[in-house]
Formats: C-alpha cells, sequence, structure tokens
C-alpha cells in the first residue's frame, strides 16, 4: 500500500513531504528509543513515535523508511522539518495515539 492511501484512510495530516507520497509501505514499527528503531525498524516502514527532534529523520534516512507518523498530536520542530524535506523524508501528524495508528495501520496493510 502506498503512503497516498494510508494517509487518506488514517486521516493523516502530512507536515513535510507532499512529493513523496507514492512510496509503498511494507509495514509499521512503534518505537521512541533511537537504538531501537535502528536495530529494529525494516526498509520501507511507516515509524510511529512521539518524538519531534531532527534526528529522527537521521534515523529515517538510515534505515530507508517510508516516512515518520507522530501521534499524540506531536508537532516536528521547525529544524526537523527542514531535515526531512532535505532527506527526502515525509512525516505526518495524527492525534491519534501509538496504539490507534498502529492497529489502524496492521489492519491496512495486511
Amino acid at each position: 500500500m502506498d503512503l497516498t492511501a494510508i494517509v487518506k484512510e488514517l486521516k493523516l495530516t502530512v507536515a513535510q513531504g507532499e512529493l513523496e507520497l507514492t512510496r509503498d509501505v511494507s509495514g509499521g514499527y512503534v518505537g521512541d528509543l533511537l537504538s531501537d528503531v535502528m536495530a529494529n525498524c525494516k526498509e520501507g516502514n511507516l515509524w510511529i513515535t512521539r518524538q519531534t527532534h531532527q534526528n529522527i529523520v537521521a534515523v529515517a534516512s538510515l534505515k530507508d523508511l517510508a516516512g515518520i507518523i507522530l501521534v499524540q498530536g506531536k508537532e516536528p520542530e521547525r529544524n526537523t522539518l527542514d531535515k526531512a524535506s532535505s532527506e527526502g523524508i515525509p512525516i505526518f501528524v495524527t492525534k491519534l495515539s501509538a496504539f490507534e495508528v498502529a492497529g489502524k495501520l496492521y489492519n491496512l496493510i495486511t
């Protein structure tokens, strides 16, 4: 499933990456500990987190993730958006909890 369909189905707000929505999503990963995400997240996954600092973009780029979903209404910092733009990493925002997003995403892509 591509990001366009996921954004529509989950009613996500695109904070950055309108031009990257054709990416395919292979799965998801929930985590706020950067080292855990680096060790366990797989290429093509959507990362679900409440972290908003620019280091999340570095991890997403390193792991070649499809994008990052910020939960609980968290807004990305300005420098995070700038870095995501330069790295081509989509960032989405939702008021839903990580639990809700993970469950809905699982049902969409399985």
